[in-house]
């Protein structure tokens, strides 16, 4: 877990946006299933880009950053990606700041 590029990546209010959504996708995407399929949870880029308001690009870039810094998962389908949250990057970071700040 590298504490850096963690704390980093939740240094956007867009990117902690993002991480809160895919808490819940169910209440802040209610619709991911019927128009992107059963995705074990994930969302498709195309719904958080319409969320948040912004550019595809950007939209895909803070994935990017939430993905290195290990917060989120990809998974490739086709010509979609769909991001979950990394439950357990979040109990690690949990622990850590518990434990040492």
């Amino acid at each position: 877990m590298d504490q850096v590029e963690i704390f980093k990546a939740l240094s956007n209010k867009t990117r902690l946006q993002i991480l809160n959504w895919l808490k819940d996708p169910e209440l802040h995407f209610p619709d991911h299933k019927v128009s992107c399929g059963e995705t074990n949870g994930g969302v498709c880029v195309g719904h958080i880009q319409k969320k948040a308001g912004l550019t595809q690009s950007t939209i895909s870039e803070y994935l990017a950053v939430l993905q290195r810094a290990g917060l989120v998962t990809a998974k490739r389908v086709g010509q979609w990606t769909y991001y979950k949250r990394n439950e357990k990057a979040f109990e690690a970071l949990s622990n850590l700041v518990a434990s040492e700040l």
